[in-house]
């Protein structure tokens, strides 16, 4: 039954604070635009103006700085001294010269090098004289002997404004004349570079940032005189020109011809000003337009707004409401009087974390079970382990096993064992700056700890030493929980992690010669090794067989590769006699093939001839990792084959006894000589969920099941599928269906009667 839409409070709060969302700021957003819209547009476009003018201006600094270079690199140039020029056969040279030079300039119309006190003057037309000035090259005021002066007598690099130049018997060209001195080594000046620019060289770059609006362009020298203008059409009075060379850089807003113009001015490093005019009607017109079409727009997000607040209040509640629904598919059914679903999703959010911190020690207890097996987690990243609070931050690590003889300790739903595991879940000893993780091992009497603890790397019996202490304060806390102190194996210790593998396997080994032992006792692997006489001529240690036996038995393919590896490397070094170096060789082989044929791996005998014939001590090991590659998978293969018979077998004895009223989880682990969170976690891989919820579920489909062919009393149901509490199981009921039993029964069996409910309400 979905969730109603129109009963929900929180709903109706997600739509009035949406419409308030929508339609307030978007009124006030409105008015504020309103006022305000004119004033950033036209500060934008001119903020622009003023961006795109620096570029002009930066781009006509270094045409005017390249005109320089060139009358520089002129005034060194060889075949332009006054000996090339004058010579009747260089000068031809001299002139292809100036023709580069010119044609390194896009802005240059013309360029003429003078020598002062000469008659005449060069140009990339060829060798002219002073005439030029009055038959080529006609100024409007500047007059031949002007200019002849000028060219003797400039000092600086100087632009004379533009003026109208009558080219031959051509139209007349706005041209500039920039005169700049030669003056090669610091000597006083020798001669003059003069080049003619046009006008709309210099303008167009301004004009091309006005994009598609239209108005004046002017450039200044450092006096105010107008070096070059575009007036677009419009005529402004000389003051006014004026008041526009005084103005400071930056944007300005004045009245020009009568009209009120946008003005920009910039000025460069030269000295130079740049400043465009432009009509404020053209870009007036253009806010008019865009403030119009945002009033409307905001207007009409305004009508809608209301209706947008609702679509999308109910886009904002549809993901709560799909959730709660969801939660109440599972196993909480919404209140019909809760008043705020978040509060009640929080509510079951936290019950779900709860759950998830019951199943922490599970998933804590198998990463460190992977460890111990493998020497790596497997696909759990470290982040996952760090949030489990598995940290390895000491210098060395080494792991114990303890174990009890099954008839110490009690049978039943209250083993000792499990609050040893809740109580050495983590232990700290700080005295000895060590800790250890405890882990849960499949075996019911057994566990093992890792050990970590910090020491400066040093003799091999000074770290030794340090192992002895720890393992018996891991035994005193173990016997103080328990009543019984555990036999204890300890393997070596190692400097990383990843090394567990092999030290667990050292610590199982080791656990076996304990418990031989008697309660209580504790053996250290590398004690195993001895150091009598008796083993003086034993080329392959002791410790590498009994580690090798191990591994092998706990399908632990890495350690017994490198035993092997470790065992043949050690006859490599000794260089024993080539029969005394077989005989050993057959003693590795022959504890293998014991050790197969305690498994119950008798097929590998077959592979005896293969193996006994090798040409090296590496074929043979091949051949060694080979054998225990399938031995160890024999291993494996036959531990899931275990592992899944004997879930089968747990589910069928679930199946046959689920309506037993003792039937948990500590007395399955105790009557299957498993233990309780391997088994707890087995059981979810197999069946998909966990033994409590599968016992429910059991349960549940029986009650249906009586409930709907029977007409048996509801409480003799409830008492007959295991459940003592009838109360409280029609609650639960009634929490996963929607309805109490005696109400289910009516709904699905018509023929029930109608006394049904009766039983409801006498359980209750």
């Amino acid at each position: 039954m979905k969730w109603n839409h129109f009963k929900s409070k929180l709903l109706l709060k997600y739509t009035l604070s949406y419409i308030s969302i929508f339609l307030i700021p978007l009124v006030i957003l409105t008015i504020i635009i309103y006022h305000n819209a004119v004033d950033t547009l036209r500060s934008e476009i001119e903020q622009t103006n003023v961006n795109q003018l620096n570029q002009a201006k930066t781009v006509i600094d270094e045409r005017m700085k390249e005109l320089q270079d060139i009358a520089f690199r002129i005034a060194y140039d060889e075949q332009l001294t006054h000996y090339w020029t004058h010579h009747p056969y260089y000068s031809r040279e001299s002139i292809g010269a100036l023709v580069k030079y010119k044609a390194t300039s896009s802005i240059i119309d013309e360029l003429f090098l003078f020598f002062r006190g000469d008659n005449s003057i060069y140009s990339s037309q060829g060798f002219e004289d002073l005439n030029v000035f009055t038959k080529n090259y006609k100024f409007n005021s500047w007059n031949k002997s002007e200019i002849v002066h000028d060219l003797n007598n400039v000092q600086i690099p100087t632009m004379r404004p533009a003026e109208q130049v009558v080219q031959g018997t051509k139209i007349q060209n706005s041209m500039l004349a920039y005169l700049v001195p030669i003056a090669p080594n610091n000597t006083p000046a020798h001669g003059t570079v003069m080049y003619l620019i046009h006008e709309s060289n210099l303008t167009g770059l301004i004009d091309s940032i006005l994009s598609d609006y239209h108005g004046m362009t002017y450039i200044f020298d450092n006096n105010g005189q107008v070096l070059a203008a575009n007036y677009q059409g419009e005529t402004i009075t000389e003051q006014e020109v004026h008041d526009l060379f005084e103005l400071k850089p930056g944007t300005h807003s004045l009245t020009l011809n009568q009209e009120p113009h946008s003005v920009v001015s910039v000025k460069s490093d030269s000295g130079w000003t740049y400043v465009t005019a432009m009509p404020s009607n053209q870009f007036f017109s253009r806010i008019v337009h865009i403030r119009t079409f945002v009033i409307l727009v905001f207007s009409f997000v305004v009508m809608m707004g209301t209706v947008l607040a609702i679509m999308l209040a109910r886009r904002q509640y549809h993901p709560i409401s799909d959730l709660m629904e969801f939660i109440r598919m599972k196993d909480h059914p919404v209140p019909s009087t809760t008043s705020n679903e978040l509060e009640w999703i929080k509510k079951t959010l936290h019950d779900y974390s709860q759950r998830v911190d019951l199943q922490e020690p599970y998933a804590r207890n198998h990463i460190l079970l992977m460890l111990l097996k493998h020497g790596h987690t497997g696909e759990f990243p470290a982040e996952f382990t760090e949030k489990l609070g598995i940290r390895f931050n000491r210098s060395h690590y080494f792991v114990v096993t303890m174990g009890w003889e099954s008839k110490t300790l009690p049978i039943g739903d209250n083993l000792e064992k499990r609050p040893v595991m809740q109580l050495m879940n983590e232990v700290d000893l700080p005295s000895l700056s060590a800790y250890a993780y405890g882990v849960e091992l499949p075996q019911p009497d057994q566990l093992a700890f890792i050990v970590g603890f910090d020491a400066e790397t040093g003799h091999e019996a000074s770290l030794n030493a340090r192992m002895e202490p720890i393992t018996q304060a891991l035994q005193s806390m173990a016997e103080e929980h328990t009543g019984i102190s555990p036999a204890i194996g300890a393997g070596n210790r190692y400097s990383y992690p990843e090394q567990l593998n092999q030290s667990f396997i050292e610590a199982s080994t080791a656990l076996e010669t304990s418990i031989l032992h008697g309660q209580g006792s504790i053996t250290f692997f590398h004690t195993l090794s001895g150091t009598g006489e008796e083993d003086s001529s034993f080329w392959v240690p002791k410790d590498v067989l009994l580690k090798l036996v191990q591994s092998l038995k706990q399908g632990s393919y890495d350690v017994a590769v490198q035993m092997v590896s470790t065992a043949l490397n050690n006859l490599k070094t000794e260089m024993p006699s080539v029969p005394l170096l077989r005989c050993i060789c057959f003693d590795i082989l022959n504890t293998m093939l014991k050790t197969a044929s305690e498994l119950g791996i008798h097929h590998v005998v077959n592979q005896l001839p293969r193996v006994t014939s090798y040409d090296s001590l590496e074929d043979l090991e091949k051949k060694l990792a080979g054998l225990a590659a399938e031995i160890c998978a024999h291993v494996e293969a036959k531990s899931e084959t275990e592992e899944s018979s004997l879930m089968d077998e747990i589910v069928a004895y679930i199946d046959a006894n689920f309506a037993d009223y003792d039937l948990s989880l500590g007395m399955i682990s105790s009557k299957f000589s498993i233990s309780s969170s391997y088994f707890s976690r087995s059981f979810k891989e197999k069946v998909g969920m966990n033994f409590t919820q599968y016992i429910w579920q059991k349960r549940m489909d029986e009650v249906i099941r009586l409930l709907l062919n029977t007409t048996d009393p509801l409480k003799d149901i409830i008492t007959r599928v295991g459940y003592l509490d009838t109360p409280s199981f029609i609650r639960k009921f009634k929490k996963e269906t929607g309805y109490t039993p005696g109400q289910y029964r009516k709904m699905n069996s018509p023929n029930a009667g109608d006394s049904v409910d009766d039983d409801d309400e006498e359980c209750m």
